[in-house]
Parts: structure tokens; sequence; C-alpha cells
């Protein structure tokens, strides 16, 4: 019996001393961490925080961030390109993320150059940000940032494949209309080169092909096209083009409601038709800004666009998303009351509504127009040529406003013998995005600017052209000062376009230290104005096969000068291209050979002798 208990008390005293252990070792490292207990009024203990444990200790300081950074190829490379230049480092430790972001500013010209994340454990530099991808995040090459699903190979090289197989001339593989349809599909390579964030590559490659359209259209619109051959006959018959067109319109429909995104430029839209419908306010110069208190989530990047703006509600900011023309918000009015707006960059089915609505009504006025100027064939390959083209897809799966211009324009040249309504289309156009009015000229004098009741014709396509700024500039009356809106309006589209600059092209790379180009750029522009104003008159009568021709030759020009391009403009030209290159051509009957005779000349052409 004393035994069983002196060896209980024993058991007992081990676990005690065991239990003494524990809280010398644990009690010390839990004490560093705690702070006062909280109590009630009564003095009764409610809680005792404890604050985490402190972080480990960073394996690397700013100068080991700093130089893993500068010793990264990527990196070591782009800084070499300024020897001359001030440069300024920083290093700025991420605790939570146990990340070091790295900065390097060069001099004013170049800002900011290098933009890199470093990985603390490892010295690992994982993201490495150079030259215009510090500024311009679609510079990068993230995947599908433009429309998503579209980018995949076998959507996209299918699409490429069923244009070729539908168009071109398997009888004569070396004609022109092959070396035409490869240049349009071969803009392309250019794309895929962006996609993979290769800038300096994607960009010069992508005017190649602007070169060669604006030649072969300047050619066809000058000389015209010559009539096809017995071998240039299409293969596919009409009803196979109607049944692939059919698939093409419904695919590219589906494509874009289930696997597309909506661009700054569709939300720009949203936001304009909220303004103009829902707020009753002028669009310029009221959009949501990345200023003051944030009221949402963080996105990817882990930055939050998302702020309390001056009406008092949380909406996603798009400080420039007013650089457009006001038809470009009344467009997507529609849509908003249809779908409304939550404030947010979500989903935004109205942009959605919108885009499609634009893209298929393009295709009904392609339809209308190849009715017209050709019958059934010309007005389904002019269907099929947009419904399967991957560009033209390209945009609509990103949900941009391109296809708002090239819907004008092409119900424009449908009604192309009327110049009130080439006005009125024009004018819309015009609007939206500014370029169009390039081809006010060209226009303005069709079919001769000799021809008679000229004045009248002239009269009347200004006339248009009024009526649709009219529907345009009563947005300007919203809030009741029409003058300070149209100063506004001024400074947010045309003041900020005329001095942005941008990587997309190849006129503003000085900063980046490779040749300055501006003064080829303005010799470009300026060429395009004389010629905008040459065309007016020269040639002196035009078909509408060189109206068509010329007007996208006046398009490419004017996209070859711009500083920002991108390939969400293709669509612009391409109703025009399609016509020019597809349009049936007729033999001209060619006049009778002289018969010689031997009788006076007066008595040939009929005059008394």
């Amino acid at each position: 019996m004393s035994a069983r208990l002196r060896g209980s008390r024993g058991g007992r005293g081990r676990w005690l001393l065991l239990l003494a252990v524990v809280l010398a070792v644990v009690g010390p490292a839990a004490a560093s961490g705690a702070v006062d207990p909280t109590y009630d009024a009564d003095g009764r203990l409610i809680e005792t925080p404890f604050v985490p444990p402190a972080p480990p200790p960073s394996r690397l300081d700013e100068q080991g961030a700093l130089a893993a950074a500068l010793a990264y190829p990527k990196i070591r490379d782009w800084v070499a390109r300024y020897p001359d230049a001030e440069i300024v480092k920083s290093a700025e430790l991420d605790t939570a993320k146990r990340t070091w972001t790295v900065k390097v500013w060069a001099d004013e010209t170049a800002g900011q150059i290098v933009l890199a994340t470093v990985q603390d454990s490892t010295g690992r530099v994982t993201q490495a940000w150079t030259g215009p991808q510090v500024a311009w995040t679609m510079a990068r090459g993230y995947p599908g940032a433009f429309g998503r699903k579209i980018n995949d190979p076998w959507i996209w090289f299918g699409l490429c494949a069923l244009v070729a197989v539908g168009l071109a001339n398997w009888r004569r593989p070396l004609s022109l209309r092959n070396l035409d349809l490869l240049v349009l599909l071969s803009f392309t390579a250019s794309l895929w080169l962006f996609n993979d964030g290769r800038i300096f590559w994607s960009v010069p490659l992508s005017y190649p092909p602007m070169l060669y359209l604006l030649g072969r259209m300047l050619w066809i619109g000058v000389r015209g096209r010559r009539p096809p051959r017995p071998a240039d006959r299409p293969i596919w018959p009409v009803w196979v083009v109607v049944v692939a067109a059919i698939f093409a319109v419904g695919f590219r429909i589906g494509l874009n409601v289930e696997k597309s995104n909506v661009i700054d430029v569709g939300y720009a839209g949203v936001i304009g038709a909220a303004r103009i419908a829902g707020d009753g306010q002028v669009p310029y110069g009221t959009f949501p800004v990345r200023q003051g208190t944030e009221c949402g989530r963080a996105d990817v990047n882990g930055v939050v666009r998302d702020r309390i703006q001056e009406n008092g509600r949380c909406e996603a900011s798009n400080d420039r998303g007013d650089t457009y023309g006001p038809i470009n918000y009344i467009a997507y009015v529609p849509g908003y009351v249809a779908f409304g707006w939550t404030g947010k960059w979500d989903d935004l089915p109205a942009a959605h509504f919108t885009s499609i609505l634009f893209d298929c009504l393009t295709m009904v006025a392609l339809g209308l127009i190849g009715w017209r100027f050709g019958r059934a064939r010309l007005a389904a390959t002019l269907v099929f040529f947009w419904a399967a083209f991957p560009f033209t897809q390209y945009a609509s799966s990103s949900n941009s406003n391109d296809a708002l211009l090239s819907c004008f324009l092409a119900f424009g040249f449908w009604l192309v013998t009327s110049a009130p309504a080439r006005g009125l289309f024009l004018g819309l156009a015009g609007w939206v995005k500014f370029g169009p009015f390039l081809l006010a000229p060209l226009w303005a004098t069709y079919p001769e600017w000799r021809a008679p009741r000229r004045g009248r014709r002239l009269v009347l396509f200004v006339l248009g052209l009024v009526l649709a700024t009219a529907l345009g500039f009563w947005v300007l009356l919203l809030d009741g000062h029409p003058i300070a809106g149209l100063q506004t309006f001024w400074d947010r589209t045309f003041g900020w376009q005329l001095g942005r600059d941008s990587p997309f092209s190849i006129w503003d790379w000085k900063q980046y230290r490779l040749p300055d180009l501006s003064v080829v750029q303005t010799v470009l522009k300026a060429g395009l104005l004389l010629l905008a104003a040459l065309l007016a008159f020269y040639p002196r009568r035009k078909s509408p096969l060189q109206l068509a021709a010329l007007s996208a030759a006046l398009l490419i020009w004017f996209q070859l000068t711009l500083t920002h391009w991108f390939y969400l403009y293709i669509p612009w030209y391409v109703p025009f291209v399609a016509f020019a290159l597809y349009a049936p051509v007729r033999r001209e009957p060619r006049p009778p050979e002289p018969v010689p005779d031997d009788r006076p000349v007066g008595e040939l052409v009929g005059v008394p002798g």
C-alpha cells in the first residue's frame, strides 16, 4: 500500500517537473509577444491578445536586392543603354510577400526604365520589366490580355485557314489574289510577338503589310483592277460561302459571349453612356479617376482601381476614357439601358452587347453593299471575310469600339449615291474616332468634282455632316455650360491625343535611345493631308471600286502616321479593302478596228464634203 502510494506520488512529481520545464521554455516566448489583457467594466478578464511573432530577418538588404536585379541579363542590358545618364535606384521590401521591388530611373526623358521583383529568400529575379514594359502593362505580354480565347493558336490559325481556303485562288497559287490574302494575314506575326512582350520586334513588323496594302489600294484607286481570268473563278459555290459565313458569325458571337474580355476602351463606352443616360452629365471631365479613398478589392497585380468619386459612388477608375468622340458614348446607351452598370470593371454586359450589335450591323452593311454591287456572291464573300478574318474577331473579343467606326463607314458606302447619307455616316464615324474625317474631301466630291449640280451635292453632303455633329454634341448641353464643355472636350480628346506618347509605333522610340524618326513622321503627316486634298479632284471621275480603294488608302496612311497604333485599328479599313479586292470587274468591250477606206475624211465622219 505504501509502495503504491510512493509510486503514484513519484509519477505526479515527474509530470509536475515536465510541466515546469515546458512553462519555463514557452512562457518567456509567449510573454514576449503579449500585450496588456483586456478587462470589462467589472474587472473581469475578456481576452488576452497576442502580437504575432516578428517576421524572420531578411536574407537580403537593399544593396543585395539591387545587385541581384542589376545582374539579371535583361535588366543589365537595358541599363547599359544609358551610359551617360544619372542612374537612380531603389529597393523596397514587402514583408508580407518576402519580395523586393526594385526600381531604376535614368534621365528626365527616359524616366523609370526598370521595374523588377526579387525574391528575398533566394535572391532570384521573378519579374523583370524594362523600357516600355514599365509604364505600359499591355507591353508585358500577359496571356489573353486582349481578347482572351481568340489568342489560342488553334482558334487563331483555324480562322486564318478558313479565310485562306474560302478566298484563295487554288488554281493559280502564285496569283496576286493570294499575295493580297497572305499580306492581310501576315499581321499575325507581329501580333504573336506582341503577345510575347517583344515590342521592339512586333512594332516594326506591322509596317510592311500596311505599306503593301497602301500601295495596292492606291494602284486600284487610280488605275482600277483588271478583270479576272477564267482561272481566277472562285472554287466555292455561293451556297458554300453562305454556310461558311453563317458558321463564322455564330462562332464569333459565341466566342464573344463566353470567352472574351472588355478592355479599357469598351469600359470607357459604358462609363460615358452611364454619365449621359444615368446621371445626365457631360461625359468629358467626369470619368472616374484613381484618386481619393480606396473602396474595392485589388486586382491580380495588387492594384486597387476603385475609388470614391465626386458623385459619392465607388467606381473603378478609367482616367483617360473620355478621349473619344460623343457618338462613341451615345452608341453604348442602349446597352447601358438594357444591362446597367455596377460601377466596377466587371463583366460589363453592356459593352458585350454594344460590341456584338455593331459587329452584326457591320456585316449587315457589308451584305447590302455586296448585293448592290455584285449580288449574292459578293454579298456572301464580304460577310464571310469580315466574319472569318481573325483581326475583326480580335476587336470583337476585346469588346473595343472599333466596329462602330467600321459600321458607320460601311453604311455610308452602301448609300454612296446619296450625298446627305454619305455626309451623315461619315460624320458619325468621325465623331467616334476622328480619323475618318480625312475622307471628307474624297467623299464630298464623289463621283466627279466637275459633275452637274456639284454645288447642290456638296451642300447636301455638308448638311449630313452637320446633322451628325448635332446628333453627337447635344451632350454638351447637359450641364448647361456648352462653351466650357466644348473646351473640356477639346482638352480631353484632341488636346491629349495630339501630345500623347506611346511605344506602339516607331515614331516615339527616342526615349529608348533609338533613332529619332519624328521628322519622318511629320513628313508623312503632311503627305497625308496633301493626298486627302488631291483625291478630291483626281481621279476626276471615280467608280465605287476606286472610292473604296482610295478610302482604304487614306485610312491606312493615317494609321502609318499614328504615334499610338494597335491591331484593333485594322478593321477600320477591312470593308474597303475587301470590296476593292473582291468586287467584280467587268471587261470593257474592245473598240472595233478601223476599216481602211479611200473615201474623203469628211464622208467618214458624216461631214459634208
